[in-house]
């Protein structure tokens, strides 16, 4: 085997690693991504509520637990809660927000699929809720997670609000105001009335308790688990870190006022949300009871409240899904420091935001989140038109140079050294420059990862329909070359993901092998070898992206033939 045969081959098969690698990593991704509609908000283990802590006193955030045993039963009063998005209700035992239904939302595409549960009561499997309260250093009797409240009226709504009452029997009453907002935002108003002879101060507290640990797409690309805010910075951390820290926690104590804590999956986040005026001690911790229990939690200043006076902390909690306008009004509005980072934007944040901004528009007027992709990749080659154009003016005269390049290599032999020369010369004469080529390709990865981000973790994009087969923009082609595209009556599914080539895939790797055709042959035999296998190796590897992105992808491709082929004739003209 001769050493170019032995290089192609290995390079080859790296590719061919690659993909395969890819897939054991990160190819389940789409398939994920289905069984999730349902998983989402949905851990592995079951247990019930018990042994829940709540935070003490000490700044240091390290919990006390109350030993009071939790269970729910049918007896258990609640108060019902409707909005335009949210159905639910919430237990008057423990004043929890644990039973949040996402009317707007389903598991699948089916239109009479089940609508996304989201926060699950203390007696389903696998209970996920909010919870707020009063820690003392006194020794005060403060509520707990066993305390039964009474509630002023019997459902919360946006127009309705509700306050839950607990007397602690030593002349300190407990309130809680809340209300809803047409979406997924509660707010939560604590008042203590000291009618006793004493002054009194009490800790404020807020913590996001989820039993078990929740299955998510463990894709390197996206965030999932716990995630805060402090000091104007993001923090995430991973299930694994909570697990390591135990149950004294990771403890963040911002030098600056305000911040947020919470859990996010994919598409749906709760979040705490505590008076951004105040300074507070945050904490991701795990539980070690029945099987693990995940919490985050805030822990504020003291108050005092003196005898025959009231006070009071306000704090909100948001519960639904992740909406980027809905995120921006919140942070406008509340004065929530980088609310929006709570979508995983990723590095490329100052494009894909924009990007996101730019895709709702056109789909405000073309009623298709496809056809605005099409409308904003012809946008974006608009701008770079003139950059694209410089480019491949001088694959153009590359392409043209190609005879005399050969007439080189005929002339030099295996002189390496001096065809470079010669070369270097040559391109020098015609004001050539080779690397002007990759230009195009170098501003086009990061608006590919920009638009791929948009895709993959926006809501926005969940369930989103294109045309014909495309029912879903946010995952992958769902035709398959292995049963004819449907026309076999056997399921693909038992075989690798990039193995079922959809239509999409197949129509991006003919035009990218057309787009090359049109590129000069690069002058290194192994190199243009190598560039002549990219189609195929991107073929698989689209294979499993979403759709839309591979739509993106193949109309780009399209978009820059027509733009090289119109000025490689215009350049052809010329020379005649």
């Amino acid at each position: 085997m001769n050493p170019e045969t032995r290089n192609l081959v290995a390079a080859i098969s790296l590719s061919m690693a690659v993909l395969i690698g890819y897939q054991l990593l990160f190819g389940d991704v789409n398939n994920v991504n289905q069984d999730l509609m349902q998983k989402e908000s949905i851990s592995k283990n079951t247990n019930d509520s018990s042994n829940i802590p709540i935070p003490s006193n000490e700044n240091s955030g390290i919990l006390n637990s109350d030993n009071s045993k939790i269970v729910e039963t049918k007896a258990v009063p609640r108060v019902s809660v409707m909005s335009k998005e949210v159905s639910g209700s919430i237990s008057l035992r423990g004043a929890r927000i644990d039973d949040v239904t996402l009317t707007q939302y389903r598991e699948t595409i089916e239109p009479d699929s089940k609508q996304i549960n989201f926060l699950l009561k203390s007696n389903e499997r696998n209970p996920y809720f909010v919870e707020f309260g009063w820690s003392s250093p006194d020794g005060i009797k403060v509520p707990n997670g066993n305390t039964l409240w009474k509630s002023s009226k019997e459902i919360l709504t946006p127009e309705t609000n509700i306050t839950l009452s607990w007397d602690n029997g030593e002349g300190v009453l407990f309130f809680q105001d809340i209300s809803v907002d047409d979406t997924f935002m509660f707010t939560v108003n604590q008042r203590v009335q000291n009618n006793s002879k004493n002054s009194i101060s009490l800790y404020p507290y807020g913590l996001i308790r989820r039993t078990g640990e929740p299955e998510t797409t463990k894709f390197f690309v996206l965030h999932e688990g716990p995630l805060g805010v402090f000091d104007g910075t993001l923090s995430e951390k991973s299930y694994d870190d909570l697990k390591d820290a135990g149950r004294k926690g990771i403890n963040i104590k911002p030098s600056e006022s305000g911040g947020w804590i919470g859990l996010t999956d994919k598409y749906w986040m709760t979040a705490l949300l505590p008076d951004q005026k105040e300074n507070y001690n945050f904490t991701y911790r795990h539980l070690n009871s029945n099987g693990g229990e995940f919490q985050t939690d805030f822990l504020g200043q003291a108050i005092k409240i003196n005898s025959k006076s009231q006070g009071e902390f306000l704090a909100r909690t948001f519960a639904g899904a992740k909406r980027l306008v809905l995120f921006d009004d919140y942070e406008e509005r509340f004065n929530i420091k980088h609310f929006d980072l709570a979508i995983d934007f990723g590095w490329f944040y100052f494009l894909t935001k924009p990007f996101f901004y730019a895709l709702s528009w056109a789909y405000g007027y073309l009623g298709n989140f496809g056809l605005a992709i099409l409308a904003i990749t012809v946008a974006v080659k608009l701008v770079f038109f003139p950059l694209a154009n410089k480019s491949y003016k001088s694959m153009a005269k590359m392409r043209n140079l190609s005879p005399e390049i050969q007439k080189l290599r005929e002339r030099v032999g295996d002189d390496r050294q001096k065809l470079n020369q010669e070369m270097m010369a040559l391109y020098k004469k015609e004001k050539v420059n080779p690397a002007a080529g990759c230009l195009p390709i170098l501003v086009q990865i990061p608006v590919f990862f920009a638009l791929y981000k948009v895709l993959f973790v926006s809501i926005e994009m969940r369930q989103t329909p294109f045309f014909g087969w495309i029912k879903d923009l946010s995952v992958s082609d769902p035709t398959s070359v292995l049963n004819l595209f449907g026309l076999l009556p056997y399921s693909t599914s038992i075989f690798p993901d990039f193995l079922n080539l959809g239509v999409w895939p197949l129509l991006m790797g003919v035009t990218m092998f057309l787009q090359q055709r049109l590129n000069p042959t690069p002058p290194d035999p192994i190199q243009a070898k190598i560039f002549a296998w990219m189609p195929v190796a991107f073929t698989f590897l689209l294979a499993t992206f979403p759709a839309g992105l591979v739509i993106y992808w193949t109309w780009n491709n399209l978009l820059s033939i027509c733009q090289q082929w119109l000025i490689m004739n215009g350049m052809k003209k010329k020379t005649k």
